[in-house]
């Protein structure tokens, strides 16, 4: 598709006016049922991506036209299932390939509504749940609910990293930064894939594994982030030059979520209910990892002491490297994906710590677009977070795996979660602005 994609990108550079409509025809097809596994979406995506990223489109706009594009696609996936039902294997595509269906059928029978939730981060999957669930007749406003959910984090996953690559290549970037950010990348690269390697092969020692790389990468930053101020300096410009007023509310939200004492509030309650559920094992590894990450991210920051940004008018005081809003929230939210991929298959445990990380990293992203933190002190945070959870989940599995949580369980940690992250989310956001102008 090389020189197809080549002559689609020249014609959108040549009319950026229908870049917009691009963004969301894309990401529609890639969630489309059928269409979704024959169009390449994805390598679409991301190049419509660049392209907006280099001064087309906004980052708002780009990910509000992923996500109605994605949600629109649902949508007609999921009427088309409920209008055709069994009858829709004998559609062309469907007729000469029943595997695509059928795979997508038992998925949505063993995992119901979690899913539409999961399954919207693999690729063959996404195009064709909605429509089987429009097949089994799921109630539409419960399955628009979890397309919605399921949307946004897509719609940032899917965009953000091609809409920053095109702003990076348009902006005058110091000296330095792509060298810098290339090995920062590939660092982060190399300790992604060998992890999701050795998981797929099933070794015995994949957590001890990635515990060991996340250690070598975090002592890395620990030594180096003296020597990668261009990457630094460069990441901070490109997010100040998009602030906007509407944007600044949402990054407050999150960033409000991540505050210490609002992160110590919420990890306490996963913990008690953990006590209360006697979960045994299950609570030793969130407690351990939720306070070791805390202790370690507390003393790693007075060692270091290194000064945060002067983008703010008023700065903070506090020592900057690491970011606990970006290890705090990495620690509960991947304890949560590890918790909730117990007993499930690898796909399906890789896929809760992708979900894990999309909050986490909205948290951590927030501090960087506040100008509280440098982008490589959020870094830093999460790969703390990562190689404490890696090791308390080693020394929690070395003798026995541990057991799924019963749903029961489930169904009194996450409204409690969901409940405290909406309400500090939400509480005194006009003021927390204040703090944050620029």
């Amino acid at each position: 598709m090389g020189p197809w994609l080549d002559s689609l990108t020249v014609w959108l550079t040549v009319n950026p006016q229908w870049l917009a409509a691009a963004v969301f025809i894309v990401a529609c097809v890639e969630c489309l049922a059928i269409a979704g596994l024959i169009v390449p979406g994805t390598v679409l995506l991301f190049a419509i991506a660049v392209l907006a990223g280099s001064g087309a489109l906004s980052l708002g706009e780009t990910l509000l036209l992923g996500f109605l594009g994605g949600l629109f696609g649902d949508v007609l996936s999921y009427f088309l299932g409920r209008h055709f039902h069994q009858n829709i294997r004998r559609l062309p595509g469907l007729r000469h390939h029943p595997e695509w269906i059928n795979g997508a059928e038992s998925y949505f029978q063993r995992y119901g509504i979690v899913s539409l939730l999961v399954g919207r981060f693999i690729g063959p999957l996404r195009p064709m749940l909605p429509m089987v669930a429009g097949m089994f007749d799921m109630p539409f406003p419960r399955f628009f609910a979890v397309s919605l959910l399921a949307g946004a984090g897509w719609s940032v996953a899917y965009l953000l990293p091609g809409w920053a690559t095109g702003a990076a290549i348009r902006l005058p970037l110091p000296e330095g930064f792509w060298p810098q950010a290339g090995l920062v990348v590939g660092s982060i690269a190399v300790l992604l894939g060998l992890s999701i390697n050795s998981s797929l092969r099933g070794h015995r020692q994949t957590t001890a594994l990635i515990a060991s790389l996340s250690l070598v990468i975090l002592g890395g930053l620990f030594i180096g982030y003296p020597h990668l101020g261009a990457i630094d300096q460069g990441l901070m410009a490109l997010v100040q030059e998009h602030r906007s007023p509407a944007l600044d509310e949402v990054a407050v939200m999150l960033t409000q979520v991540g505050d210490f004492k609002n992160m110590l509030v919420i990890s306490a309650a996963l913990t008690i209910l953990l006590l209360v559920t006697r979960q045994w094992r299950h609570l030793i590894f969130a407690a351990s990892t939720l306070l070791i990450t805390a202790l370690a991210n507390t003393g790693t920051k007075l060692l270091f002491a290194r000064m945060r940004p002067d983008v703010l008018t008023e700065p903070l005081t506090s020592y900057s490297m690491p970011s606990g809003h970006s290890s705090g929230s990495f620690a509960l939210f991947l304890t949560l994906a590890v918790l909730a991929g117990r007993g499930q298959p690898t796909r399906m445990r890789l896929t809760w710590l992708l979900l894990g990380c999309l909050p986490a990293a909205a948290i951590a992203m927030s501090r960087v677009y506040l100008g509280a933190h440098w982008p490589t002190d959020v870094l830093t945070g999460a790969v703390l977070a990562a190689c404490v959870c890696a090791a308390s989940l080693a020394v929690s599995q070395r003798q026995t795996p541990l057991n799924p949580m019963p749903a029961k369980v489930w169904w009194q940690v996450l409204p409690v979660l969901v409940a405290l992250i909406g309400f500090f989310a939400l509480w005194n956001v006009p003021r927390t602005l204040l703090r944050y102008a620029y």
